[in-house]
């Protein structure tokens, strides 16, 4: 009988082996729904998708998402994302639709209703009554026979997926493919009215993504704070302007006050060997200066400033060519972007 292998450490599996397996094949899984809701979308979900947005589009009133139970906290999140993006909507409770809340919804909305079978029966009462007073409903279900299919105005049809659940018990790919489609309804709505990053700033005023959408004209620094110098300067003469604005750098302009170069205190420093000081800025300045608009969202500028070729810690701010201000990494930190 032949002896088997010896096994080492390196070779006997771990919980952790189990669990990177485990979570691999849930990754997969719900890839391969993913994948079956892209290729739906470029199929038969097509032409529903686009009378969903057109139904959205074409009402006066906002859009109520309703769901139960995981499709529920789906629903939730869709609501949560529309509002975000430039269009009205909230969640509306099926269970609790029946007991008074159905008076949030007016004949103006629009409902997204959702239930992987299509026949939550908690739904009930809000289908009715969107059929009793015209109110449009659009059902997202994986069946095209069901109650809620065949009461809808319009039907977005899941493709069947197998769950990551090994029991094909929780909804694990399903909801999945449920959000996916929320987000594809948000976006093509966000797209279609031409929603930009200063509307989605107005419903995004905290934290760090709403720092992020400010304008640079709110943080930059201005007037006399710019270390600001004109052509012609003899450079011994204007480090010292330098050194009291405290930017690390000049900018220097021109007989008009465009911004037509710029001088760090690092071409200083590696200048000094070569009697840089009694050279006019006009030979050693930087004469293709990096520049901003007031109006450039703070996101914008960080990157800029981040992935430029050598990334720099100091941008000044144009308008007409002019130098009206400058911002400095410092600034992007208090903000709390950086």
């Amino acid at each position: 009988m032949p002896t088997p292998a010896k096994r080492t450490l390196e070779t006997v599996p771990t919980p952790a082996d189990g669990a990177a397996a485990s979570a691999l094949r849930t990754v997969l899984t719900e890839r391969e729904g993913l994948t079956a809701l892209a290729a739906a979308l470029d199929n038969g979900l097509a032409a529903p998708f686009a009378a969903a947005i057109a139904l959205i589009r074409n009402g006066a009133g906002r859009v109520i998402v309703s769901g139960l139970g995981k499709s529920g906290l789906v629903a939730r999140k869709i609501a949560a994302t529309l509002a975000s993006t430039g269009t009205p909507a909230f969640f509306v409770h099926p269970a609790e639709a029946s007991h008074g809340d159905l008076g949030m919804i007016t004949s103006a909305d629009v409902v997204i209703a959702l239930s992987w079978s299509g026949e939550t029966a908690e739904l009930r009462s809000i289908v009715e009554y969107s059929r009793r007073f015209k109110i449009g409903l659009i059902a997202m279900t994986a069946a095209a026979e069901s109650t809620l299919a065949r009461e809808a105005d319009v039907v977005l049809v899941l493709p069947r997926a197998t769950e990551a659940c090994p029991h094909g018990l929780a909804p694990t790919t399903s909801t999945l493919m449920q959000l996916a489609l929320g987000d594809a309804l948000a976006i093509a709505l966000l797209e279609s009215r031409g929603f930009t990053p200063d509307d989605f700033r107005v419903f995004h005023p905290g934290g760090r993504l709403g720092a992020s959408l400010h304008f640079v004209r709110a943080i930059m620094h201005r007037g006399d704070a710019l270390p600001l110098v004109p052509l012609g300067t003899r450079l011994g003469d204007a480090v010292p302007v330098m050194t009291a604005k405290g930017f690390g750098c000049l900018g220097i302009v021109d007989g008009a006050g465009a911004l037509v170069g710029v001088f760090t205190d690092g071409d200083l420093r590696r200048g000094l060997a070569h009697n840089v000081l009694d050279r006019l800025v006009d030979e050693v300045m930087n004469a293709a200066p990096q520049a901003i608009a007031p109006d450039t969202l703070v996101g914008e500028a960080l990157a800029m400033m981040n992935t430029a070729d050598h990334p720099f810690t100091v941008l000044f701010v144009v308008e007409d060519g002019r130098p009206i201000g400058i911002v400095h990494m410092h600034d992007f930190l208090r903000l709390g972007v950086a």
